[in-house]
């Protein structure tokens, strides 16, 4: 199976939810009115893409209709399809890798599939030709280092540590070390995500942030959210918490294959101006990809021929 049809397959449950209705809501209503247009926002709200979010996309539609003078409802789909990628491809959705080595800071709290992505991130980077070398940072999380080693060893990355309840700051600065030592191309930085205090963990952060720009003036940084899909509306007050704490870069999504609440994506991205730039699929170490807008949008709304692409 190729990526894309990996892609359609894991967000079936969202499809279900977005696109069956939509295409309803169309043939049911014909032609284009207020009330269609209300039914329609109330699809976009059921399937996680917010309120606020969900506003905006029938006001650009409702915009559309008139001035392409559109009376037919089923020619709103197309319309619909082009604003959703339109959220998605504003700002830039790729992971940058500049200098050597490029670093990426993974921060999100617990159980929402942050180490796992870490594997899977250092797997991928990996199978593209790259050496990773991984920073266990998380140091004050029962057993977090223990569960990353396992991962590291999957992905044949290796893995610098400290003991539990170590200096972050002191465990990345080995990692610098090392990962120049190695040649590495990419430096994965595993953070804690204690929200409770944000104070805490933004002065963390930042003394983080002041040795990797000291150490590594010329490398690109990355600051890579993890939210779970599974947790919906929670995922973008999430976004919003971690926003407020941190210089956040982009988000890793996790867990689409699971749920029906992939809308969050809109959300996240429009409310909050973070990108979606890599996407879990699956529970396996070759289950994560670069996102795409484009494909996302095709996947989750079946389209009547295919947005461009190009």
């Amino acid at each position: 199976m190729g990526i894309f049809g990996k892609l359609k397959e894991s967000l079936s449950k969202t499809k279900e939810v977005l696109s069956s209705r939509i295409e309803t809501a169309l043939k049911s209503f014909r032609k284009v009115d207020e009330e269609l247009f209300e039914e329609l926002e109330e699809i976009l709200i059921m399937a996680d893409i917010g309120v606020e979010t969900s506003v905006e996309i029938i006001d650009r539609l409702r915009d559309a209709a008139k001035e392409k003078k559109i009376t037919e409802s089923i020619e709103l789909k197309a319309e619909l399809r082009t604003i959703l990628a339109d959220i998605l491809t504003e700002g830039d959705n790729s992971v940058q890798l500049q200098g050597k080595p490029a670093v990426i800071m993974v921060i999100g709290v617990n159980g929402v599939g942050k180490t796992t992505s870490i594997g899977k991130m250092a797997n991928m980077y990996k199978n593209m030709g790259k050496k990773v070398v991984i920073a266990a940072a998380d140091t004050f999380r029962a057993a977090a280092i223990e569960q990353l080693e396992v991962w590291a060893e999957r992905a044949e990355a290796e893995i610098i540590k400290q003991q539990e309840g170590s200096d972050p700051a002191a465990v990345i600065y080995d990692a610098i070390g090392a990962a120049k030592n190695r040649g590495a191309d990419v430096l994965l930085c595993d953070t804690a995500g204690r929200l409770h205090n944000k104070k805490n963990l933004m002065d963390e952060l930042k003394k983080i942030y002041r040795i990797l720009n000291k150490e590594l003036p010329d490398s690109s940084k990355e600051v890579l959210l993890v939210l779970d899909a599974t947790t919906g509306q929670n995922a973008v007050e999430q976004a919003k918490q971690f926003k407020e704490a941190a210089d956040i870069t982009g988000i890793v999504l996790t867990k689409l294959d699971g749920t029906a609440k992939g809308g969050i994506v809109f959300a996240i991205k429009n409310e909050y101006g973070i990108p979606v730039k890599l996407i879990g699929l699956g529970e396996k170490i070759d289950d994560m990809d670069e996102f795409s807008p484009i494909d996302f949008v095709n996947a989750i709304i079946e389209p009547d021929e295919e947005i461009d692409n190009g």
